[in-house]
């Protein structure tokens, strides 16, 4: 976890989400984020921006961004791992509204990345630059806030690093597909993020095979490039991130936890070598005594139920601290 002047950026985040939203009627960010629960939990694409105005995106930055954020980083350090050497240059956000996936990204390399936010909601570009000059990350600072319909007549720079973060549900089939497409054509790196519910799962699958079609290389979350061994309809892969909730956060989504858990699934692909995981833990892994048993998807595409007993001395001490998500085996020193 990199730092912001001593600062986690979560805890960066959550500062100047409440430096920039205070004031905001607490029953008015309430009513704001019901209307928009509804429509992201709704099957109906839209063709018009979900976020109208400042009210809506003020509530959308308070109830979203800090799983957003927790959700992309999680898939961005999985990169990380596969391509450890690797740093981005450019960075293009699509669709990426008030910066989520860019604060991501600019704590996951040092802000090393020159980063462009597109998205079709001006409200959102406009609170999104207002929280990225709080920051204090420079690649935040400086990046470009651009307006642009996001659909299937988009067309982007190139750029390094390509994401696209809760923005598939959005959207009909026939732009899903055009955007994932340009994704592939401009992003030497292209990572790809949606809800962890079986829908989500889909739009992932669909994703996936089409940047594979593209010429780019799986490095995340799966070991390998063939079919899923997942059936949809039957199971789905997803993976979960830890949210600390601030009082705002709790506020405007109405509970009384001081966490919550972000399901996502995701897909990051990219046209340079890369060295995935040897196997993907794809369930939280479940601890006994004297024993962890573990879902793997592994590098074959096949999925394994591996149990690490306490005989195995090093494994087993590395199988009691991995979590899900994680690669398998863990790295060691």
């Amino acid at each position: 976890m990199r730092l912001v002047n001593g600062i986690p950026t979560a805890d960066v985040l959550r500062a100047a989400l409440s430096g920039v939203l205070d004031g905001l009627p607490p029953s008015h960010a309430t009513r704001a984020v019901e209307r928009l629960i509804a429509s992201y939990r709704g099957t109906t694409p839209t063709d018009a921006p979900v976020l109208r105005d400042r009210s809506d995106v003020a509530a959308y930055a308070a109830y979203r961004m800090p799983a957003t954020f927790e959700a992309v980083r999680s898939a961005l350090a999985a990169l990380g791992e596969a391509a450890p050497g690797w740093v981005p240059g450019t960075h293009m956000d699509i669709g990426g509204g008030t910066g989520a996936a860019s604060w991501a990204v600019a704590e996951a390399w040092d802000g090393a990345a020159r980063t462009t936010v597109l998205d079709w909601a001006e409200p959102a570009l406009a609170l999104g630059r207002e929280l990225a000059g709080a920051s204090g990350l420079p690649g935040l600072r400086e990046a470009r806030w651009e307006r642009a319909r996001i659909g299937a007549a988009l067309r982007v720079a190139d750029a390094d690093l390509v994401t696209v973060s809760y923005v598939l549900k959005e959207l009909t089939e026939a732009d899903r597909d055009a955007l994932v497409a340009e994704a592939a054509r401009a992003g030497q790196a292209v990572v790809i993020v949606e809800p962890g519910t079986p829908d989500g799962y889909e739009r992932i699958l669909s994703a996936r095979a089409a940047l594979i079609g593209a010429g780019m290389s799986v490095a995340a979350p799966c070991p390998h490039d063939r079919d899923c061994p997942i059936t949809p309809g039957t199971d789905w892969c997803h993976f979960s991130a830890r949210v600390s909730r601030s009082s705002l956060h709790r506020q405007v989504k109405g509970g009384s936890l001081a966490y919550e858990d972000e399901k996502f699934s995701y897909v990051a692909a990219t046209r340079f070598p890369v060295t995935p995981a040897a196997a993907r833990i794809t369930r939280k892994p479940q601890i006994r005594k004297g024993l962890v048993q573990l879902e793997l998807c592994t590098g074959p595409g096949t999925l394994e139920r591996v149990n690490v007993t306490k005989r195995q001395g090093p494994l087993y001490k590395g199988a009691r601290d991995v979590e899900w998500g994680d690669a398998w085996p863990p790295h060691t020193d």
